[in-house]
């Protein structure tokens, strides 16, 4: 976020204003909206400049979060007629005038800028006006009637330095005179109010008045296209010519005005605490934001700057506390959802500190879809994983893997082995690092024809346990079904090295290599290719092939059969060339 105040960014928008710079007066007046987006006066001030901008339709959008905010601020209602004045939507701008009348009946500015619509309304269209009735384009029409139009009180309203003047009764009766003769110009240009008016017109059109004053500013011209920014040098940013459109508070009651004093100690008290909180003096930080919220309830940041004080003090009930309220007001006070977001996600660190990962996952979902942000995103999913790694952990109980296992048994006993299969897996999830549960679910899943998910089991329990005899054979089996001898082989092999006594190895060695034998004299040579490209799928089979010696093997074995006897004699190299048989890729006899 950047940095300063949002006071601070309002008294830069006025400056802007003031200079006619209105798009970095509207950026200015937004960011003091996204710090502190409770305050009307500040949508008040950013209506007025997207208005001189020429942009209507967000200066009425403006208004009406203005009178939104404050129902009782006249200036809303200025500021909407206006808007709609300006669009060309007269009824619309007649009835926010009407509106602001029925609550302030004396409000100088609203019955102006009413009466400006009126006219405007009922009288003839604009280009009539400048053209006048005459032939020839309008010959022999007073060429200042057009500069007193009927929205001349609606700038004046606008300007703030003139505005003040319309509660003179008789100013407004001398404006009235010039938009009904403006010849009578030359006997009101004595009264300084009127040349002040003057040159604001001719500024507005582009005809500045060099001989003027420079410290007079000219409001902008809300109807007309917006004036290019003046250089530095002509404007003398003093206190003098720089208007604040906080001066509006004037016509606060005093109860509001109460509230708006109580809004700047409430700002003070903040500071305060941050630098409490900033020399590690957390209690007193907190009593600072505390005195902070009691002057202003209405501002989500001192509930949000207390509950970083909680969490970092490892006070997280109270944090998680702090951080509701806070959301709270900040939906209360039409907030930012991106300081309504990172509140929540506070919120979410302080249940991931007290262990609650669920409700922690909650919160984080919740703060993006206030508004999304990738470092939270990346903290809900590190928590998802976390919370997925404990879930499991805390479901691992081997007595109830016990129990599933044993019902599991008398399912495949019964050969049900459908349930036996759910059973097992019950069991797995209980006691994953059990090796013989999950040779059992193997059996089971062979039994449906699952033969991948079998070997998968069949596997992890040989990761588990390496030395675990029964699984080697159960292995070497399901890779028969599969058709890969030159695996099976090795699998059986594994087994009777660990033990040579081991029936089911012995067996299914002797089974295999009868296959082989008999399989080759026996299959078609279609049957022979289709084995053999299988076997080349293999990356065991592949890596053999690309083997350097092998290949000489293979190359020997047609050109020097000797060679290649006498090679077979390496063990490593007979197991490599006893693979390629097996596999159906090296064909003999």
């Amino acid at each position: 976020m950047s940095s300063g105040t949002a006071a601070e960014f309002k008294a830069q928008g006025n400056a802007a204003l003031q200079a006619k710079n209105f798009s970095l007066a509207i950026e200015n007046y937004t960011k003091a909206i996204n710090l502190d987006g409770s305050n009307h006066v500040f949508f008040s001030n950013r209506s007025a400049a997207y208005l001189s901008k020429g942009d209507a339709q967000n200066a009425m959008e403006d208004a009406e979060s203005c009178i939104a905010l404050n129902p009782e601020f006249p200036k809303g209602y200025s500021r909407k007629g206006a808007a709609l004045h300006a669009l060309k939507r007269y009824n619309d701008s007649i009835g926010a005038y009407d509106a602001g009348l029925l609550k302030f009946p004396n409000d100088a500015g609203i019955k102006s800028g009413l009466e400006s619509v009126k006219k405007e309304k009922d009288g003839p269209p604009p280009y009539a006006a400048r053209s006048g009735s005459g032939g020839m384009g309008g010959m022999g029409a007073n060429p200042m009637s057009s500069l007193f139009g009927p929205d001349l009180m609606a700038k004046i309203a606008l300007d703030p330095k003139l505005r003040v003047h319309l509660k003179d009764e008789d100013f407004v009766a001398k404006l009235k005179r010039l938009q009904s003769n403006p010849n009578d110009l030359s006997t009101m240009m004595s009264d300084p109010r009127i040349m002040q008016v003057f040159q604001m017109i001719l500024g507005g059109a582009g005809m500045g008045l060099g001989g003027m004053n420079d410290d007079d500013e000219a409001s902008p011209d809300k109807f007309s296209a917006p004036a290019q920014s003046p250089k530095p040098k002509d404007v003398k940013m003093t206190e003098s010519t720089v208007e604040d459109e906080e001066d509006d508070e004037v016509d606060l009651s005093p109860a509001e005005l109460q509230a708006f004093e109580n809004k700047k100690k409430s700002l003070k008290a903040k500071e305060r605490g941050n630098n409490l909180y900033k020399s590690k003096d957390f209690d007193g930080a907190i009593a600072a934001y505390d005195e902070a919220i009691k002057l202003d309830g209405t501002n989500m940041t001192f509930f949000a700057n207390k509950a970083s004080v909680y969490l970092t003090a490892k006070k997280y009930d109270e944090c998680i506390e702090a951080c509701n309220e806070a959301v709270e007001v900040g939906k209360a006070n039409m907030a930012p959802f991106e300081d309504r977001a990172k509140v929540i996600t506070r919120c979410g660190k302080a249940y991931q500190k007290k262990g609650d990962l669920g409700k922690a996952i909650e919160m984080f979902q919740s703060a993006q879809l206030e508004s999304y942000d990738k470092t939270t995103q990346r903290l809900l999913k590190n928590l998802q994983l976390e919370k997925k790694n404990a879930d499991t952990l805390a479901y691992q109980d081997d007595e109830k893997a016990d129990e599933a296992k044993q019902r599991g048994n008398e399912f495949f006993r019964n050969k049900d082995f459908g349930p036996a299969v759910k059973e097992y897996e019950e069991a797995v999830k209980r006691a994953p690092k059990n090796a013989p549960i999950r040779n059992n679910l193997s059996a089971a899943l062979c039994k449906v024809m699952d033969f991948n998910g079998a070997k998968r089991e069949i596997e992890v329990a040989l990761d588990i346990d390496p030395k675990y005899v029964k699984a080697w054979a159960r292995k070497g089996d399901i890779e028969i079904v599969m058709k890969e001898n030159h695996k099976a082989i090795e699998s059986y092999k594994k087994g009777l090295g660990l033990d040579n006594t081991n029936k089911s190895c012995r067996d299914g060695l002797h089974k295999v290599t009868m296959m082989i034998n008999a399989g080759q004299a026996s299959m078609t040579e279609e049957e022979k290719q289709e084995r053999a490209k299988h076997g080349l799928a293999d990356p065991v089979i592949q890596q053999i092939l690309t083997d350097p010696v092998i290949r000489q093997v293979l190359q020997d074995f047609q050109d020097n059969p000797n060679a290649a006897q006498s090679a077979m004699l390496d063990p490593g190299v007979r197991s490599k060339i006893e693979k390629l048989i097996a596999a159906g890729v090296l064909q003999t006899g």
